[in-house]
Formats: C-alpha cells, sequence, structure tokens
C-alpha cells in the first residue's frame, strides 16, 4: 500500500466541479477541444479547485487500442497541463496510454492528475472490466495512488475498481475517493449505490463523474454524476444532463463528524496481496 501524502498545508474547503460529457466516440482531438472550452468557460463563472473528468474522456470505452492509445507524453497530457496552468485547478481523468514503444504490452487505462504548479501523477487501473474484454486488450495496474491537494488526501480510482471494497478501503489514508467512469445505463443503480456506501463505510467524501449518450458499440450511459458526503448526503446529483456542475466540499463538516462518530478507530487491519 502507498505512503499517505505528505500534507503541505490544512486541511481547507475544497470547491470540485465534475464534467458530465457526452463524449464523442474515437475523437480524440475534438474531445479536447470541446472539453477545454467548457472548462474555462466555466471556471471564469465558478472557480473551483479541482475539475474532475471522466474515463476514458478522449476517446469513450474503447478497445480499439491502436486506435485510441497514446505515448505517457503524448498530447493529452500536455493539453491537460496547459488547462491546470491556464485555470488553476487541479485536472484529472483517464484515457489509454501505451507504456510500451515496443508494442509487445498492451496499454494501460491510466487515470492522471496534474496540477497547475506542473505536478504529475498517475494511477493504472487496477480492475479491468471482463465483461467489456477490457482484461484482453489492456494491461492492469498494480499500485494504488494518494496525493495531496489544497489539504485533502486524496485517492483517484477508476470505474470497475468501484466494485471492490477491500482495494477502496480507507485505513486513515484519505479524505476524499474519486471514480472516472464510462459507466453503462443497464447499471446506474449499482453505480449509485455504490458510490455512496463507499462514502459511508470510508467516512470520506466521494467523486463519482461518468458520462451520458451512446457511444460506438452502441451503449447508453445516463450519467448520474454524484458527488456524496461522508455521511451519504448527496451534495451533486447530476443526472442525466450533459454539463458541468460544482459544489463545496466542507472541511469542517468532515473533521466534526470523523470526531464525533470515529468508526474509522475500530476498522479491522488487513494485508493486500
Amino acid at each position: 500500500m502507498p505512503e499517505s501524502p505528505v500534507i503541505t498545508q490544512p486541511l481547507n474547503d475544497l470547491r470540485v466541479t465534475i464534467v458530465q460529457p457526452d463524449s464523442l466516440w474515437q475523437q480524440p482531438d475534438a474531445n479536447r477541444s470541446l472539453l477545454a472550452q467548457r472548462i474555462r468557460e466555466h471556471q471564469l463563472r465558478q472557480p473551483a479547485d479541482l475539475v474532475v473528468l471522466p474515463e476514458m474522456f478522449t476517446a469513450g470505452f474503447s478497445m480499439n487500442v491502436k486506435e485510441v492509445a497514446e505515448a505517457a507524453d503524448g498530447p493529452t497530457l500536455a493539453w491537460m497541463g496547459e488547462l491546470a496552468a491556464d485555470t488553476g485547478a487541479a485536472i484529472c481523468g483517464s484515457y489509454a496510454v501505451d507504456i510500451d514503444p515496443q508494442g509487445e504490452l498492451p496499454p494501460v487505462n491510466r487515470m492522471q492528475w496534474v496540477t497547475p504548479d506542473g505536478g504529475h501523477h498517475c494511477y493504472d487501473k487496477r480492475h479491468l472490466f471482463r465483461m467489456g474484454g477490457e482484461h484482453k486488450r489492456y494491461q492492469a495496474g498494480s499500485d494504488k495512488l494518494l496525493v495531496e491537494w489544497k489539504g485533502w488526501r486524496i485517492c483517484p480510482l477508476v470505474c470497475y475498481d468501484l466494485r471492490f471494497p477491500v482495494w477502496c478501503r480507507n485505513r486513515d489514508d484519505f479524505d476524499l475517493q474519486i471514480f472516472v467512469a464510462n459507466w453503462p445505463a443497464a447499471r446506474s443503480y449499482h453505480w449509485r449505490q455504490l458510490l455512496i456506501a463507499r462514502a459511508i463505510e470510508n467516512q470520506a467524501c466521494v467523486i463519482g463523474v461518468n458520462r451520458v449518450g451512446v457511444d460506438g458499440n452502441g451503449l447508453a450511459y445516463s450519467g448520474d454524476s454524484l458527488v456524496v458526503d461522508a455521511q451519504g448526503a448527496l451534495q451533486i446529483d447530476a443526472g442525466a444532463e450533459e454539463g458541468l456542475f460544482t459544489t463545496l466540499l466542507s472541511a469542517e463538516a468532515l473533521r466534526n463528524y470523523r470526531q464525533r462518530f470515529p468508526a474509522w478507530l475500530d476498522a479491522d487491519d488487513f494485508q493486500l496481496l
């Protein structure tokens, strides 16, 4: 397990914007252009400290890795860095990354975390969605990521990871958990309930960001992006609406709840193999 991130400042309120798009199928340039315009415009009206994009935001949940995967230092990472610097917000989201220039290893579904000061961390999706053939086209990551931003300890994860509570377990090492996803409408009830469950069991805020529309495989997505406080109450419920949504995560509310109801002190110890 990773070490808890070094905290550089006190836990402050965190303003978060979630982006729920209708992603264009296998069109990275067009998706980046549209998203940048919308994020910049929204930041002028409602500035945020953190902007969260969905899983595979450049191309949709495509198994055509030759078409959608890009180099680790490719155009999307540069785009995220420029956008973070311009808006003053940390930017995160996942897309397909080719980590082997020789082509002997499959790409990864990589969650990128980029900050305005040029900071960069990444997490490779551990649980690959076998029902969609992801495990045949991508390789799984093995390392969890914990980052610090504005005093918040943050654990970013990807889609199918949500179904595995041991991997998601808070060991008093995060305050906020983020799930970026392409989660089909057919299982939207599971998505919503599991996000709330992760918040309650971990006594942490949870952000779940999904897409809307229909992808190139004919799968429909109902959105249902949520921001959930540590007690399971919804701060944002985006429903099926395409757009950007902003809320404030209260540092005081999180601290007070954990002090008043310290269930985390009685958590079972375990070893993750």
